[in-house]
């Protein structure tokens, strides 16, 4: 039986990028080259990043993405690379954009796969299976695919697919079968949400099985606005076994030695079989040599705990959303609290200390321990600490207006929000945002106050899972020798606001422990009130909940962008009208 070396090529592209990305798969192609491997897999759509979203209505993106795949295939030719296959994702068209009034039937932009070989495009493949669901809007912007291309790579019959086209039963894998393909490729931009790489491993061996065939996941790392990658990239023989397994959140080139069945077919010519799919064949020839001495291993990377996958997505989805829209640092408020700690410290693992300013903004209602907690934490990060006291400056604005109450509250946390964009506006930091996905949830913050910012880290994090993140990155810190970054104290004390005397986050709302289990199967699960108090809940603590989580949407709408960790973040995946007077009624 043929064995080919395989590389897949966990990498971080950056949408827009097209040189630069076109240079990473250079780069990557050389070291897949030196490790001897023979054939070269990149995620999808890595010339251009991913999504796109409505840059793939612009024909000169489009045509931008077009002329570097033919560069890219001539430039690894001049590198010396013309006889490893690589194969690339990239952005297509064969006709207008579908919005357009020219749009042709069956014609359009196209999430397309090239195998480059030989300084030439030797296949191409347009993405079958479109999601449209969660975060995904593809029936939106591209045209599915209708072939199948299976090429002859060593003499193994090698079928491409890309992404969506695994997450479905039927389509391309069940054509894979029919066609004798011996190896199939899977290219991915799939985003990270907590638990999908349990998922990942059983689906895919679904697939192998479907097609009778192996298969080699690739996928990318990286952040992109709300949505992080994790790679954990694979390889899985036909009768289900895993052969090797790449970490997650790092880039990562998984080399390893595949024994494949020899193809069957001939080479050329076009057949079509199940779901009128269409199956087009081609052949590469002069591979690189089989490389000699030990077999390459990937080996299998074993799942990390829930808290090190969580963390490691948040570092990565703030660091390249900060880096790759080149902000030289980050600033914060600091509390005392366990939220604004848990962001800094993030913050710190994901930049560096001399990239992020705390600042603590005390008012008449700070407690001390407040104040000593967030310079403890700044001393065990090493940040660069500030204290800007408020009451001034709330004292001017209420000689000058009437106010009470809820409104004083409010008044302190927007001048708080004021010196921080002042900050932002004098020396250039991205100012970070704290609000876990409890708050947001129930619309327990302020507007233009301590929700101001251009990002926040913790936005899709309920509050119970904040605190176990806190608990985890120290007990991570001790087993290392290193300082824990997070005080004890913070981890350990009530929440609170602290805009009002002795106020309790208990006040207004429920104990975290009652509160994020409604609004997880509220928001997360889409259950109705009666869904809810069939699981357990509280009749009236389930109603006074829903009644904050409705009318909290128009907040929610302004709130700064943060990374998706759960399977329905707020924003990209759940969307719901702000004028909306339907309610779950009680």
């Amino acid at each position: 039986m043929p064995t080919l070396r395989l590389a897949l090529c966990q990498v971080d592209p950056t949408v827009g990028d097209v040189a630069g990305n076109a240079d990473l798969v250079r780069a990557w192609s050389r070291k897949a080259a030196d490790a001897g491997a023979q054939l070269a897999l990149f995620p999808e759509l890595m010339l251009t990043g991913y999504p796109v979203e409505d840059l793939v209505f612009r024909r000169s993106f489009v045509a931008a993405s077009q002329a570097a795949l033919e560069r890219l295939a001539a430039d690894l030719a001049a590198d010396g690379l013309g006889e490893l296959p690589v194969l690339v994702g990239y952005l297509d068209a064969d006709g207008p954009p579908q919005v357009s009034s020219d749009a042709e039937p069956g014609r359009g932009a196209r999430n397309a796969a090239a195998l480059l070989h030989g300084g030439g495009v030797v296949a191409r493949y347009f993405k079958h299976h479109l999601p449209n669901y969660g975060v995904f809007d593809e029936d939106r912007y591209f045209v599915p695919g209708n072939t199948l291309n299976v090429v002859r790579i060593g003499g193994v019959a090698v079928a491409l697919t890309i992404c969506e086209d695994l997450w479905q039963a039927g389509g391309p894998f069940a054509v894979a079968r029919q066609a004798g393909v011996g190896l199939v490729l899977n290219i991915n931009g799939s985003p990270y949400e907590l638990n999908k790489d349990d998922i990942r491993l059983p689906l895919v061996r679904r697939r192998a099985a479907e097609a009778g065939a192996t298969i080699a996941y690739v996928n990318m790392i990286g952040g992109q606005d709300e949505l992080v990658y994790d790679g954990d990239s694979m390889i899985v023989s036909a009768d289900g076994t895993l052969l090797a397994r790449a970490p997650q959140f790092v880039e990562h080139l998984l080399l390893h030695d595949v024994e494949l069945p020899a193809a069957r077919e001939p080479v050329g010519g076009e057949a079509e079989l199940a779901d009128a799919m269409r199956v087009v064949r081609a052949e590469v020839d002069d591979l690189p040599p089989a490389p000699g001495g030990e077999p390459a291993v990937g080996g299998i990377i074993e799942p990390v705990a829930d808290e090190a996958e969580v963390w490691q997505a948040l570092v990565l989805g703030l660091r390249d959303y900060v880096n790759k829209n080149r902000f030289p640092s980050v600033v914060l408020g600091l509390s005392g609290g366990i939220d604004s700690a848990v962001a800094a410290a993030i913050a710190v693992d994901a930049l560096g200390p001399d990239r992020v300013v705390g600042v603590s903004l005390p008012s008449q209602h700070s407690s001390e321990h407040s104040r000593s907690d967030a310079e403890d934490l700044a001393k065990r990060t090493g940040l660069d600490y500030r204290i800007q006291p408020i009451q001034p400056m709330v004292d001017a604005f209420l000689a000058n207006m009437s106010l009470s109450g809820v409104a004083v509250e409010n008044l302190q946390a927007r001048v708080r929000g004021v010196i921080l964009m002042a900050l932002s506006n004098q020396e250039g930091h991205l100012v970070l945002t704290t609000g876990n996905k409890s708050e947001l949830a129930v619309g327990y913050s302020t507007l233009y106050g301590d929700s101001v910012g251009g990002y926040n880290p913790v936005k899709d994090v309920w509050k119970t899972l904040i605190w176990r993140l806190a608990k985890w990155r120290n007990a991570d810190a001790e087993r290392r020798g290193e300082t824990p970054p997070i005080p004890e104290n913070s981890i350990g004390k009530p929440p609170s606001a602290e805009l009002s005397p002795g106020q309790l986050d208990s006040d207004t709302l429920p104990d975290y422990d009652v509160l994020d289990p409604i609004l997880i199967g509220y928001v997360d699960g889409d259950l109705g009130r009666e869904g809810l108090i069939a699981s357990g809940h509280d009749p009236a603590i389930v109603d006074r909940v829903l009644r904050m989580v409705d009318t909290a949407e128009y907040k929610r709408r302004q709130s700064a962008p943060g990374t998706k960790i759960s399977m329905k973040a707020f924003g990209r995946d759940r969307r719901l009208p702000i004028t909306n007077r339907w309610r779950e009624h009680g």
